[in-house]
């Protein structure tokens, strides 16, 4: 039975204009070292400049690998809670509010292209952002949708999830950062433990 594995990693830290920082640079040489032991297929990356240039960094590693950008992979609130958790409020604005029916659309463009079976074995990497990768692990595990909102990501961290015809997703691993060293880990949510 043929397998798609998605191998999803939110883009490296980025500086406060969304470009790709020398920490966000070395994040992405990082990841694509480690993805350099498997068979990939793909590189799939948000058309936005800290996603875009994370896929191109992680694919020197990866010789050969085609790069394209998917516009369902584009940061967006995937999912606006109604009532917002108590919390919450804060984090959401107007503009969010005003685009939640754009990101409900999005988000099941999202997973209506990726998270599901595919006709051959497949490895495909997705070069995305934190609610992207929230959403697909959320979608995954057949979750409410306003789980996504627990879900933080680390900075080129590792999700993977397989997809097969025979059963439902299957989350084989979650916001793995072992391949960074621990002062390159959960760059950009600010003085937190870091694992």
């Amino acid at each position: 039975m043929p397998t798609r594995h998605l191998h999803v990693l939110r883009h490296g830290a980025a500086d406060p204009f969304g470009e790709l920082s020398g920490e966000g640079e070395r994040q992405a040489e990082l990841a694509g070292r480690r993805l350099a032991a498997l068979p990939v297929d793909a590189v799939w990356h948000s058309p936005l400049p800290r996603a875009a240039r994370s896929a191109q960094v992680l694919a020197a590693q990866l010789p050969g690998v085609p790069v394209a950008a998917a516009p369902e992979l584009t940061d967006h609130v995937p999912h606006l809670p109604d009532p917002v958790p108590p919390g919450w409020e804060d984090f959401f604005d107007d503009e969010d509010r005003a685009e939640a029916a754009d990101g409900a659309r999005l988000a099941a463009a999202l997973t209506a292209r990726f998270a599901r079976p595919a006709a051959t074995e497949t490895h495909e990497v997705l070069v995305t952002h934190a609610f992207q990768v929230a959403w697909l692990v959320r979608d995954a595990l057949a979750a409410p949708p306003e789980s996504w909102l627990g879900m933080p990501y680390g900075n080129a961290s590792l999700t993977t999830l397989e997809y097969r015809d025979d059963r439902g997703a299957s989350l084989i691993l979650s916001n793995d950062m072992g391949h960074l060293p621990p002062e390159l880990r959960w760059t950009g949510f600010g003085p937190v433990a870091r694992p």
